[in-house]
């Protein structure tokens, strides 16, 4: 099959390596810097520490982690359990929360369950994610307006109405400008010239920037940041009671913060071709970050989307470019403090808003949705808002896990008469649940008639077996007919002969996409089996499985009619499937097969009574001229029939013996393979990169080459390559081993698919397209 290229990157030196980590740490400090400071505000917590935690996720979590270029600190996504802790027991007893959280994550990570976070559905995770977002922005919102968030999302949407009416200019003035600048700055990417450049830095530092300058040119009267929190805060120990609380905080903490940060470290995986993450180990090092950072007063730590993703687009490297951006971030507060100090606070409350609204994916519900996974996505949301993170995350993992019991049991019975026969269709999984319905519909058909049961399901357990086995054995005892024609994997003829299952059997049935006629010849034997009952079961199959598959596709071509892109000229041989070896599908493939994938050579197609024959001139023309192909593709193949005829002609030449003319249109049409005899004799034949070739193959290779010179010879496809509008390919495809292989006219070998050989082509670029007798340099050569 096709070779894809080679994508890993070359090998970096050490003074390029640290340029571009040195680049990528401060484009990630910048936007660390107005983050950390708004999802502290958004929780509740003292502003120095989401610094605290910004400098100890760079730093302690950079070195230890096991992924290099995630970058960690404060993140939105622990906002609402951070927020509810702060409420309840103050800052200093949630330092405790944090500290037990990392002590659990370091734990975890030694028992090695790391990777079990990743078997979470995808449709809980991002409706976590969504949940968290709504909870924030409502909040958020509030402190915008010039207000002050409530205990919770419903709290704070039934006070909506009254904090509009009693807004504060001032601060919604400068919360606008912020929104604005966040939403607007990235668009000048889509501009012309210098314009695009400036989308380049950061909308967060530019959205902040501004608006603090803003605020102080009119003279604002706005709530600003105060940093004197930055001085360390040491954990407390709660009060008797509260200690069942502060397990619960400390649960939730670790599990939220473990898997935001084990999902972003697998997305961050791809986009870089560097290590991939250590799984475990970043698991210990956010533990041991979260140790730190709480029993110095920080907020928890969690490995951050955001700032990952940001690290890696920027050019990041190594895991120098996190631990760097957490160092700018620590010099930044220390020696710049006065200047963070002047940002309002209602900017920090604007811009996390916006990472709310965003949390909530348009792509990702549309994911969901087409995965049929929206009610656990909905679920853990409504559970996140009303309920709380963890309890949002209990209720998508159950009805997730209801969804999915509803989907194994789930199977469909249909009856309907036909040609005398009555067909019983059924679909989905046969389980105990599915038992009372299927028994019902059996019981009702009436006796003594032909009955053929189409099973398309992938499982049958024991109950469901023994109530169709009973069925039937009933059936027949009162003298009707009963077929059962399984479709796929041949569940009930397994349980009802005591055979094995796939993979230990001698019957074990070949994909039915793949080799349906084979399946039903092989796999499924019955002694009156006939080809046309192995048509009729493919044609039913096609119609239950694949027609409602492709319907709207075939029907959108239909009405647009067809645009293929190649035509592609290979054998009849019917080992070669092309739209399986190409991987294409209807509509793509505008094919041509004969008996040795040949190409009559252009006006003697229809002149020379020897070899007349217009069908493949015919369809050459109406490819190039009418469809408008950009390629034609000639596949040879291995082990070719009219290639092995050819060389036995040969052979025998000269020897005496009756007329053959029992295969008169036959012989006519392998005359057209003359000149690829010629050519084959003349020599030398083309090779195959890292392969030793009998003659026959040889001649298959030839072959390719000759038709490749053959096409031409055809006016319209001369005319085409001139004028840059057509490109010609040769592929030889080794059946025993599954693998194609490209021909390149500069080498004059047959090698491996890859872009380099697709760029270079049967036909180069140098060729002179009024070449006497339009062959290839490489050709000429032989």
């Amino acid at each position: 099959m096709p070779v894809a290229p080679d994508t890993t990157p070359a090998p970096v030196s050490r003074a390029a390596t640290l340029r571009a980590d040195l680049g990528a740490s401060l484009v990630v400090f910048l936007v660390a810097v107005p983050l950390s400071l708004g999802i502290a505000l958004a929780a509740g917590a003292p502003l120095g520490a989401g610094i605290i935690s910004a400098v100890v996720g760079g730093i302690v979590v950079g070195l230890l982690g096991g992924a290099p270029l995630q970058v960690s600190g404060p993140t939105a996504g622990l906002t609402v359990i951070v927020a509810g802790l702060v409420q309840t027991y103050g800052w200093r007893m949630t330092c405790l929360v944090t500290v037990g959280a990392g002590l659990l994550q370091i734990l975890l990570g030694l028992l090695r369950v790391a990777r079990a976070t990743l078997a979470l559905s995808p449709a809980v995770v991002h409706g976590v994610v969504a949940g968290i977002g709504v909870v924030i922005a409502l909040a958020q919102l509030h402190v915008v307006l010039g207000g002050a968030p409530q205990r919770s999302a419903w709290e704070n949407l039934r006070e909506l109405p009254t904090q509009v009416g009693n807004l504060r200019a001032p601060t919604v003035a400068v919360g606008v400008i912020t929104v604005v600048l966040l939403l607007g700055w990235p668009m000048l990417g889509r501009l012309p010239g210098r314009w695009a450049g400036l989308a380049k830095v950061p909308a967060p530092l530019i959205a902040v920037s501004l608006a603090t300058v803003a605020a102080s040119v009119l003279h604002l009267n706005v709530a600003r940041v105060d940093l004197s929190s930055i001085a360390f805060a040491t954990p407390v120990l709660p009060p008797a009671g509260a200690w069942g609380a502060i397990a619960v905080g400390v649960v939730s903490v670790a599990l939220v913060s473990g898997m935001e940060s084990l999902l972003s470290a697998a997305a961050v995986d791809r986009l870089h071709h560097g290590p991939r993450a250590k799984l475990d180990r970043e698991l210990i090092g956010q533990g041991v970050g979260n140790v730190v950072s709480g029993a110095i007063g920080g907020y928890p730590v969690t490995g951050v989307a955001i700032r990952s993703v940001t690290n890696v687009r920027a050019g990041a490297l190594t895991r120098a470019a996190t631990i760097l951006h957490g160092v700018w971030v620590m010099l930044f507060v220390g020696l710049l403090g006065a200047f963070v100090e002047r940002i309002p606070l209602a900017v920090l409350a604007a811009l996390v808003m916006v990472v709310g609204v965003q949390m909530v994916s348009l792509a990702h519900i549309r994911h969901v949705h087409r995965h049929r996974e929206f009610p656990a996505y909905a679920a853990t949301i409504a559970g996140v808002i009303l309920a709380g993170v963890l309890q949002g995350v209990l209720l998508g993992v159950v009805v997730a896990v209801l969804t999915a019991l509803y989907r194994l049991s789930r199977s469909t019975v249909r009856v309907h008469p036909g040609d005398g026969v009555l067909h019983v269709e059924v679909h989905g999984s046969l389980t105990f649940l599915s038992v009372p319905r299927l028994s019902r519909v059996l019981g009702k058909l009436p006796p003594g008639e032909h009955v053929v049961v189409d099973m398309t399901v992938d499982y049958l357990d024991q109950a469901a077996f023994e109530a169709v086995h009973s069925w039937r054995a009933s059936y027949l005892a009162h003298g009707g007919r009963v077929d059962i024609e399984e479709i796929h994997d041949g569940c009930y003829e397994r349980a009802a002969g005591g055979s094995p299952g796939p993979g230990r059997s001698r019957l074990t049935p070949s994909p039915r996409w793949f080799a349906p006629w084979w399946h039903w010849q092989r796999a499924c034997p019955r002694e009156d089996g006939t080809a046309s009952q192995a048509l009729v079961a493919g044609a039913r199959e096609f119609r239950q499985r694949t027609a409602p598959l492709v319907q709207p596709f075939l029907e959108r071509l239909a009405l647009e009619g067809q645009k293929p892109a190649q035509l592609f000229i290979t054998c009849a041989d019917s080992r070669i499937v092309p739209n399986l070896i190409t991987a294409s599908g209807p509509g793509d493939l505008f094919t041509v097969r004969n008996i040795g994938n040949l190409v009559p050579r252009g006006e003697a197609g229809y002149t020379d009574p020897n070899t007349a024959d217009a069908s493949v001139g015919a369809a050459i023309e109406y490819a190039v001229a009418v469809l408008g192909v950009r390629s034609i593709t000639v596949c040879g193949h291995s082990g070719c029939g009219a290639m092995g005829a050819l060389l036995d002609k040969v052979g025998k030449a000269g020897e005496a013996g009756p007329e053959q003319a029992t295969t008169p249109h036959l012989d006519r049409w392998l005359r057209n393979g003359d000149a690829s005899m010629a050519r084959f004799a003349a020599g030398p034949a083309p090779t195959l990169t890292g392969h030793r070739v009998p003659p026959v193959e040889q001649l298959c290779l030839t072959n390719v080459v000759q038709q490749l010179h053959n096409l031409l010879d055809h006016a319209v496809v001369a005319e085409a390559v001139a004028a840059g509008r057509l490109r010609l390919f040769g592929l030889y495809f080794d059946i025993a081993s599954a693998q194609l292989y490209l021909y390149d006219g500069v080498r004059g070998d047959f090698g491996p698919v890859d872009a380099e050989r697709a760029e270079s082509g049967a036909l180069p670029p140098a060729v002179a397209a009024g070449a006497e007798d339009h062959t290839f340099p490489a050709l000429n050569a032989g």
